[in-house]
């Protein structure tokens, strides 16, 4: 019916709660630090009914905090709820704020939950004529679903909103009357609620129950039908099963008033929505909302405090440009039209360039084809050896700026054609890595969050499973729209993190640092390393057999054999059998819990933790490294090939996979020899380790301005012995090993905040000796205690810290109420400004040795970067150049108010050059 009036009624939390954790792993946060995922996610449900469904009339219903009569009668119902996120409890004012510029009344009673309310609204409009829908994810609303009453379930990202009428809520719940959904959901109980249902009743037997008796009453007429332990299950649990039933049902007779002009929809008040919208930064749901690309403000807008604006024409234009398929693309598959795309393209100061292939193996990937965008137009070109040398007009003009997404990638794949890519680049992914080292970073993410555009899912392109085929075996018609998606919307996004760089004061830090380094890195990625295969089988013999002994030596202390890498069996030997620990610490499963941590605290209660510990230190040096290594190996090089990541570590460090080189135990000496199958490319090359000494606590010295410190430090004096020496009040000549030892752990665990409890682990003293020695620590170094203090204070007023060159590690939980969330963020206000500027003064160096190797020339060539270590395969020829050239760098890239030292060693391997 054309006229028929249509009431939509939103389950505020629900919907509120659902939109905060649609984001919990990559939260939106604006400038200022806001989490604004709540709000964001809320506000395009929001639009989506309204654009989509065109509701007549529209409210929004709250709980409040008063109890319900539901707790009255069961103090236990929703007990084991956990509080409210603060960020999520800071958001609910910006909802209030959204909902008043959307002139939508939100509504709610004492003592009545929203479940109620809506129940009792949807209950008389269904009688003043109108068609009802129920805005929720909660199954629990189906109880009210009538010929005019629906649940509206908001769509996801991976499903289109759905709705349930009575057929649909039959059909989920296999029943045969919807009255019978309240006897389904009390025999089951709800977890959620803390509704306990019957015992031993789930979804199946409930539905059998309702088909064989009808209702709950039914079920306990006939509890003489009823078999063995079943019987007795549901006539014990009666009393509590009348109680589920009246709890879970919701109440329709609220005491509430219904109008149906208050809840009519109105026009927005466009001055409270730019207001807001400007708050929280959402700049495309302002233009979403209010149908302007540009923002501009209206001269009389002041005047106008409602706009004389159709009341849908708000909302039913979302720009043709978020939409999936509308976006303008061209396959170019003949000569001439490359060509001629090629002139036009290349007058154009940037494009957006991205490549296509089977996987992310650079060295020998199957290449689909390339997209490049521009201004309003995108283009398709599939490969071949002739499109990569007509490409070469726009891949080498250095006057054109290209705009892409793992740009490192590109640049690898370029570079097996030998075509490198000319002009100043930019990353999308590097830089929101530098703006939010903390969220994710993937493309669709992105598009989504600042653009609102989905993007198209690449498993409808190519399958998944057993039908997934390479996209380099699909047709360019089939890709080209997938493809073309990804580069419009990496151009687009380019102006909003350029500005986001620019206001946060990283564009020097982007530019300078880290778009120089990923051409650095894409070098040693294609560089790889040679590995001696022949030292990885010896060492994996050698090692089985430790590994048997210490199965042998465990069975023989546990009195039995069990499977010592099954958790549950190590913790009932452990714990149940052995019982070497009175109070076991357990796991959220209920099972004893025996990570590394655990045992470490047991070490000295029985030999067998020590065998255990050695057992999986063994164990995972074979699976992880000595066996799988070989198998890394590329064919058509012969060497490693290990993937640098600069976007994961969120204090700036790089990573690296397949295989990852920056976990290679070294404290071992079993792990170290892990090192010696990294060897030199041969015979007239030697391996060369450069090797940042201490230089986290140079950085430290340097911005805390310590007295006792920086005279360490410049007088080249043992940091150690020199800390040791003044926390025990003792000449630097009566220091013995044990002594600097401590001292050690202190002045690493400082850095990292480490508490007495802490210390005292590691060193193996009491608590109260371990605060002693901080205390003491601190009385000596008093300017490192006054430094630790003021960045912590600074942290909390800007919930951000920053690294000597700038980059920013953002700390939402600075000022938390949880202390325990508190004090981890305080201990990273304490490190991020630490770890980050020595990952930054590395990679400055990387950047300076990689341009100079090249500019003269050089064989040897840069290989790896291991947190504060460089290797080298050197030539013999360079030796005395490269060891220069290397020490210059790296000591010289940054100048802090102690000198960097570098500690250099060559050798065959690995391990001897370290």
């Amino acid at each position: 019916m054309k006229n028929q009036k249509k009431l939509f009624l939103l389950d505020a939390y629900a919907l509120i709660y659902r939109a905060y954790f649609a984001f919990v792993k990559n939260p939106r946060v604006n400038s200022k630090g806001i989490n604004t995922s709540a709000v964001f996610g809320f506000t395009n449900s929001l639009l989506e009914i309204i654009r989509k469904e065109s509701p007549t009339h529209l409210a929004v219903v709250f709980d409040t905090q008063k109890p319900t009569e539901r707790h009255l009668q069961y103090p236990e119902y929703k007990a084991q709820r956990e509080k409210m996120p603060e960020e999520l409890r800071y958001s609910l004012p910006y909802i209030d704020r959204l909902l008043e510029a959307f002139n939508i009344p939100k509504l709610y009673k004492d003592g009545y939950e929203a479940d109620d309310v809506i129940g009792t609204l949807a209950k008389m409009a269904e009688a003043e004529g109108f068609k009802v829908y129920m805005m929720t994810p909660d199954k629990d609303f189906a109880q009210l679903v009538s010929e005019n009453i629906f649940i509206y379930r908001p769509a996801t990202k991976w499903s289109s909103a759905d709705i349930w009428g009575v057929s649909k809520v039959l059909e989920k719940f296999k029943i045969n009357k919807v009255s019978q959904v309240i006897d389904f959901l009390a025999m089951m109980g709800d977890a959620a609620d803390n509704i306990p249902g019957i015992p031993g009743v789930g979804e199946k037997t409930a539905q059998k129950f309702i088909k064989e008796y009808g209702s709950m009453e039914g079920l306990f007429e006939n509890t003489h039908l009823l078999k063995g332990k079943m019987q007795k299950k549901v006539e014990e649990a009666k009393e509590m099963a009348v109680l589920c039933k009246k709890l879970v049902t919701i109440i329709t007779d609220v005491p509430i008033d219904f109008s149906e002009k208050d809840l009519q929809l109105k026009q927005v008040n466009e001055i409270k929505i730019r207001e807001l919208f400007d708050e929280l930064e959402f700049r495309r749901l302002t233009a979403r909302v209010l149908g302007s690309d540009s923002l501009p403000q209206k001269k009389d807008l002041k005047k106008e405090a409602i706009p004389n604006v159709g009341q849908m024409d708000l909302f039913t234009s979302v720009n043709l440009e978020n939409k999936v398929n509308n976006h303008i693309y061209n396959i170019l598959s003949e000569k001439q039209d490359i060509i001629t795309s090629l002139v036009e393209i290349n007058s154009h100061k940037k494009i957006a360039l991205q490549v296509f292939s089977d996987s992310t193996d650079a060295l020998v990937t199957n290449i689909a084809g390339y997209s490049i965008s521009t201004i309003g137009k995108s283009y398709y070109i599939s490969h071949s050896a002739e499109n990569i040398s007509l490409l070469r007009v726009i891949l080498d003009n250095s006057e054109i700026q290209k705009v892409g997404f793992n740009i490192k990638f590109l640049i690898k794949i370029l570079r097996r054609f030998d075509v490198t890519l000319a002009g100043d680049l930019f990353d999308i992914e590097n830089a929101h890595y530098l703006l939010h080292p903390d969220k994710r970073h993937s493309l669709d993410l992105l598009a989504y969050g600042y653009l609102g555009i989905e993007l198209i899912d690449k498993q409808s392109i190519v399958g998944k499973g057993k039908t997934r085929v390479g996209i380099s075996k699909l047709s360019a018609e089939n890709v080209a729209e997938y493809a073309t998606q990804s580069s419009s919307v990496i151009f687009k996004l380019h102006k909003f993190l350029i500005q986001e760089l620019e206001d946060a004061n990283l564009i020097s830090l982007f530019k300078d640092l880290e778009m120089p380094l990923s051409k650095v890195l894409a070098v040693m990625e294609l560089e790889g390393v040679a590995l001696d295969k022949d030292m990885l089988l010896s060492y994996s013999i050698d090692l089985s057999k430790d590994l048997k002994d210490k199965m042998n030596n465990i069975y023989e202390l546990a009195g039995e054999k069990f499977n010592i890498s099954s958790p549950k069996q190590m913790g009932d030997i452990l714990f149940s059998k052995m019982c070497l620990d009175k109070k076991p610490k357990k796991t959220k499963s209920g099972q004893y819990s025996t990570s590394e941590e655990t045992l470490l605290k047991l070490k000295s209660t029985h030999a067998i933790i020590e065998e255990i510990l050695e057992f999986r230190t063994i164990k995972k040096l074979l699976s992880t490294y000595v066996d799988a290594l070989p198998a890394l190996i590329n064919k058509n090089t012969n060497r490693i090939h290990t993937t640098f990541n600069q976007s994961v570590a969120s204090t700036g460090r790089l990573s690296s996979v397949n295989p990852n080189l920056q976990n290679i135990p070294i404290r071992t000496s079993k792990g170290m020899k892990v090192r010696k199958a990294f060897i030199a490319r041969d015979n007239n090359y030697k391996i060369l380790a450069a090797d940042y000494s201490q230089i986290e606590l140079r950085i430290m010295a340097s911005l805390s301005q310590d007295e006792a410190m920086l005279s360490a430090f410049n007088e080249n004096i043992d940091i150690h012995t020199a800390t040791a020496a003044r926390v025990y009040k003792v000449p630097i000549s009566c220091v013995d090993r044990s002594m600097r030892s401590s001292a050690k752990s202190v002045n690493f665990g400082i850095i990292y905040g480490i508490s007495a409890f802490g210390l005292a682990q590691n060193i193996g003293v009491s608590r109260k000796e371990a605060q002693d020695i901080i205390n003491q620590y601190f009385q000596q170094f008093p300017k490192v205690k006054l430094y630790m203090d003021k960045i912590i204070n600074m942290a909390k007023e800007f919930e951000y810290v920053e690294t000597l060159m700038g980059r920013r590690r953002y700390l939402q939980d600075i000022n938390s109420r949880n202390a325990i969330v508190r004090g981890l963020a305080e201990r990273n206000a304490i490190n991020a400004p630490i770890q980050g500027s020595a990952a930054d003064i590395i990679k400055k160096a990387m950047i300076s040795i990689q341009r100079e190797l090249e500019k003269r020339s050089m064989k040897s060539k840069m290989l790896l970067q291991v947190h504060d270590e460089l290797v080298f395969d050197m030539h013999s020829s360079e030796s005395k150049e490269l060891k220069k050239l290397v020490k210059q760098e790296m000591e010289g890239a940054f100048k802090l108010e102690v000198p960097l030292v570098v500690d250099i060693g060559e050798g065959c391997n690995w391990l001897e050059a370290h």
